[in-house]
């Protein structure tokens, strides 16, 4: 098979190879979705990620004979060890041709990295915390990866497991069909209905036009309500500020919504519409002829995929989480979209997927995040 080695991402040419080597992997696989080149340059460059305020990384990649075929990184987050009070570190970006050896050098100069970092254990993938895309795509293969979801080789467990690596947290993601109520446990639309004149709770759509002012609101829902949750780590004010410029061209107000109560953040729903509809017929490239073809199959999407649904936890037994399935509901039926997928929840994560069930809905994908310890 030739000689194998591992060695860290510190040349321009290394990070192209980084960037490139899944096109490579799966060329032949119709369903993978393939990132913009030029947002995958600046989410890896330590200069403009807001992560690197708070964390750190090494980039490696496995090249056999100087040809590259696997890639992964090795990364600190001061904030989540802080927050959790851990010493956890995390693998990432993880991709592999079907070589086992490959793939463990790749995982054992990981934790060689993260030893050195004083962590006593690794999870993942994470690309670079569980705020970005992550886990080990196990079932729903079949589909198109959503928004922000990866889609990884069938083969990806076979080779992490034989690695050593064990299961950490599965996550699940749920298909509502937004177009049929009877569907819809009617308790749904009793607690919806009581919302504004029981609790003086008002739902009102996100606006665009003040989107940093938005997402801030939403940041402040978000680090409540997933507080927590396993794996949580609080999104910072310049990673908030940050996904407000990333989200923009994507967001629909149709779809994204903010609960109020005299002034006070209670809730928020960012639902996106699934740009990877757009982004499968792009290879990548937006330059030359991207554009034309992104205005044309924008027009075609017909699913969103609910980024984050939550409630602050005092205001959780108001029927506010409710109120939000009842827009989404409305709003399928004023737009082309009227299917989507929830954000994944936790297995473990017994009330939202209960509600999920009680939404209709049914589990499509299910993602694996692994673990082992680092001893000594």
């Amino acid at each position: 098979m030739g000689s194998l080695a591992i060695r860290p991402v510190h040349s321009t040419g290394d990070l192209r190879r980084f960037i490139r080597l899944p096109f490579r992997l799966y060329r032949d696989e119709p369903n993978w979705v393939a990132p913009l080149i030029f947002e995958r340059k600046q989410f890896l460059d330590r200069r403009k990620n807001p992560f690197f305020a708070h964390g750190r990384a090494e980039y490696f990649l496995a090249l056999r004979d100087g040809r590259p075929v696997g890639r992964i990184t090795a990364q600190v987050d001061d904030n989540f060890q802080s927050f959790q009070a851990n010493r956890w570190g995390w693998f990432g970006f993880f991709e592999c041709e079907e070589d086992p050896e490959a793939a463990k050098a790749l995982l054992d100069r990981a934790e060689q990295w993260l030893r050195g970092q004083n962590c006593d254990r690794m999870v993942g993938p994470a690309d670079f915390t569980t705020n970005d895309e992550c886990g080990v795509l196990l079932e729903g293969h079949e589909r198109t990866p959503l928004i922000l979801s990866p889609w990884t080789h069938r083969y990806y467990p076979v080779l992490l497991e034989g690695a050593g690596m064990a299961k950490a947290m599965d996550l699940l993601m749920w298909e509502l069909r937004i177009s049929g109520r009877d569907n819809v446990n009617p308790t749904i639309w009793k607690l919806a209905d009581q919302v504004e004149q029981r609790h003086g709770v008002i739902v009102r759509p996100f606006r665009k036009r003040d989107i940093h002012a938005e997402v801030g609101r939403f940041m402040e829902v978000y680090n409540s309500a997933w507080e927590k949750n396993w794996g949580f780590v609080p999104l910072t004010e310049s990673e908030v500020r940050h996904y407000a410029s990333q989200l923009k061209p994507f967001l629909d107000e149709n779809w994204a919504y903010i609960a109020e109560k005299d002034g006070e953040t209670v809730g928020a729903a960012l639902t996106l519409p699934d740009y990877n509809q757009v982004l499968l017929h792009l290879r990548g490239r937006i330059l030359p002829f991207g554009w034309a073809k992104f205005l044309w199959y924008r027009r075609k999407i017909d699913r969103v995929r609910v980024f984050a649904l939550g409630v602050k936890p005092e205001w959780q037994h108001t029927g506010v989480a409710a109120k939000f399935y009842e827009r989404h509901f409305d709003a399928a039926t004023r737009t082309p979209q009227t299917s989507g997928e929830m954000g994944w929840i936790l297995e473990v994560n017994r009330s939202m997927n209960k509600a999920m069930e009680a939404m209709g809905g049914e589990i499509v994908r299910r993602f694996r995040l692994y673990e082992r310890e680092l001893d000594g």
